[in-house]
């Protein structure tokens, strides 16, 4: 592995595990130290009396080479003595929180309540578990994803996890994001004049990267943002490669296709990789196009999605010949 030049930082917008596997091939092919991920927010919530943090957590995880190699999700070689305890006891067990899993939100709980933010927290434990880039919530204050379905409205776990998805989504409302704040390491990573790069990660648009774009200003920094904004498609074909981004899609009005998800980001990105199986789709595609197999099943696919986002970033700082195919 070899570190890509860069002149400045390079921000990446994440949720989820697809956003996490980006997030590695960027940490591994950028020189560690220049990289900032913004993470969703909008799926945290309380559980059992402890504050959950699944993006964050999973992004901490695979960082730091302890994310669970097959679910992307949790730690590796898990053990389950508090579920099995929980559940002779007749308690809730439709989220399942894995031993080494379970320190992390009771310190985290044990921290927040003493009044220590959301950023500092996750900064610290990056710190311990050894991660050079820097992992930032999108805010400091509570925003939660709302899902309204034929069911009714639902908490985006109750959604997500214990009803997997099944429920017809009719819309999508994030309670809070009115009246919180970019958090201010977000802010500040944006805000720098030598910024490299702006990647959003190939995760969910619906229910990844719009919470993130709800607080408000984010989209103006984004919009002033000294780099290139852009984003990865999610889909290949008509299918997500994870997840329920298809699903959703269809309940929501929008055809599944990569072009969807690139007029639904709009005016926000500057360029688009596009994944060259959908290589019909490229002329209707109003941005700059960067086309690569999006397919991250091992490190070397996410170091290669990794280095076509940042060429087609460079490529549009500077319209001279690209380094590297785009």
């Amino acid at each position: 592995m070899s570190a890509l030049p860069t002149d400045g930082r390079v921000v990446a917008l994440s949720g989820g595990v697809g956003g996490a596997k980006l997030a590695l091939g960027l940490y591994r092919v950028l020189p560690p130290d220049s990289l900032t991920v913004i993470v969703n927010t909008g799926d945290d919530f309380d559980h059992l009396g402890l504050r959950i943090c699944p993006d964050l957590d999973t992004t901490l995880y695979t960082l730091a080479g302890l994310a669970h190699p097959e679910a992307g999700w949790g730690r590796r070689d898990e053990t389950w003595t508090f579920m099995r305890a929980l559940e002779s006891l007749g308690s809730e067990t439709w989220f399942r929180l894995g031993d080494g899993d379970l320190a992390l939100h009771v310190e985290r709980t044990r921290r927040l309540a003493r009044d220590e933010s959301l950023t500092a927290f996750i900064g610290a434990i990056a710190r311990r578990l050894g991660i050079r880039a820097a992992i930032v919530p999108m805010s400091d204050d509570p925003v939660r994803t709302r899902v309204m379905t034929d069911h009714g409205e639902l908490g985006f776990q109750e959604y997500f996890v214990r009803l997997r998805c099944e429920p017809a989504v009719r819309s999508l409302r994030f309670e809070g994001a009115a009246a919180a704040n970019v958090s201010a390491a977000a802010a500040d990573a944006l805000d720098q004049p030598g910024l490299a790069a702006v990647i959003v990660c190939p995760s969910n648009p619906f229910l990844s990267i719009d919470p993130i774009l709800a607080v408000p200003e984010m989209r103006s920094l984004l919009k002033q943002a000294a780099a290139p904004v852009i984003a990865v498609s999610p889909l290949i074909g008509e299918h997500a490669v994870k997840g329920p981004t298809a699903k959703i899609m269809r309940e929501l009005g929008w055809t599944v296709a990569a072009t969807s998800v690139a007029e639904h980001y709009g005016d926000l990105i500057d360029g688009f990789v596009l994944d060259e199986r959908d290589r019909e789709q490229a002329g209707r595609v109003q941005v700059p196009l960067a086309m690569t197999d999006t397919l991250m099943t091992g490190l070397p696919d996410r170091e290669r999605v990794a280095r076509a986002a940042l060429a087609l970033a460079r490529e549009l700082r500077d319209p001279g010949p690209a380094e590297g195919p785009v």
